[in-house]
């Protein structure tokens, strides 16, 4: 694969990045730099990130362990703050929300998918994936028929009474998938999501992950170590230094 650095967009306005077609990105990472301490000195994690992800497109994050991947997809979800430059979702800014907006607009707009299923062991795969909609106020009967739905989709339309432990760890991170779509987000991002998983599992995972994005119109980011499966995606990123670089 080869690289190309992606250059800094000067004017940081989203409604200044556009793509061909003249729409503007859903999300759009506009000089992101964060930065930990680390004894007497300062650790630079990510070092002015600029990315832009549209409706409809998968893109592949690619890089070692310690690059910065989880930093980068936990500022995009908006639960950590960058210590300089800005996250717009929709064209919105979202540095000065509030923490209850940036908490709706998790809620709402944004799935996360994470390499453990962190899934609630004493509740089964139907209960898992209507809590997040029950949470956010759907009623009951609506919230199971589209838990149904979704799983349904997902090819597990005969675990829907199962709990986590009766279940493979396929079967566990379909579900994990189910309920991070379960309130219809707009934004998908999944880190190291089949990275739990043997080779047979992650492929048949991936390509119901697949699958879901395209039907659904999501823009998502998915971090992965699996070349193989990177190069699937729309399209592939990687860090160096602390900068979004282009895999062709």
């Amino acid at each position: 694969m080869s690289e190309t650095a992606i250059e800094p967009d000067t004017q940081a306005q989203a409604s200044s990045v556009r793509r061909a077609g003249g729409d503007p990105p859903l999300l759009y990472l506009d000089n992101v730099q964060r930065r930990y301490r680390q004894g007497d000195a300062d650790l630079h994690v990510l070092n002015g990130i600029d990315l832009a992800l549209w409706p409809g497109q998968s893109v592949a994050l690619v890089a070692p362990s310690g690059a910065g991947k989880s930093t980068l997809l936990h500022i995009a979800g908006l639960l950590e703050h960058p210590d300089e430059g800005e996250v717009y979702i929709d064209g919105r800014a979202t540095a000065i929300l509030s923490d209850a907006e940036r908490t709706r607009i998790r809620r709402l707009e944004i799935g996360f998918v994470y390499q453990f299923h962190r899934l609630l062991p004493e509740f089964s795969a139907l209960e898992n994936v209507m809590l997040p909609q029950m949470i956010r106020g759907l009623p009951r009967r609506e919230a199971q028929k589209r838990a149904t739905e979704l799983l349904n989709y997902l090819g597990l339309g005969a675990r829907l009474p199962h709990r986590p432990a009766e279940m493979s760890g396929g079967e566990q991170q379909r579900v994990a998938i189910a309920r991070a779509v379960a309130n219809a987000p707009r934004i998908l991002l999944a880190d190291e999501p089949t990275g739990n998983l043997d080779a047979h599992t992650a492929e048949h995972v991936f390509r119901v992950l697949s699958q879901l994005i395209r039907a659904t119109g999501l823009a998502a980011i998915i971090a992965t170590h699996n070349l193989d499966l990177a190069g699937r995606m729309d399209r592939r990123v990687t860090l160096r230094e602390g900068r979004v670089v282009e895999l062709a």
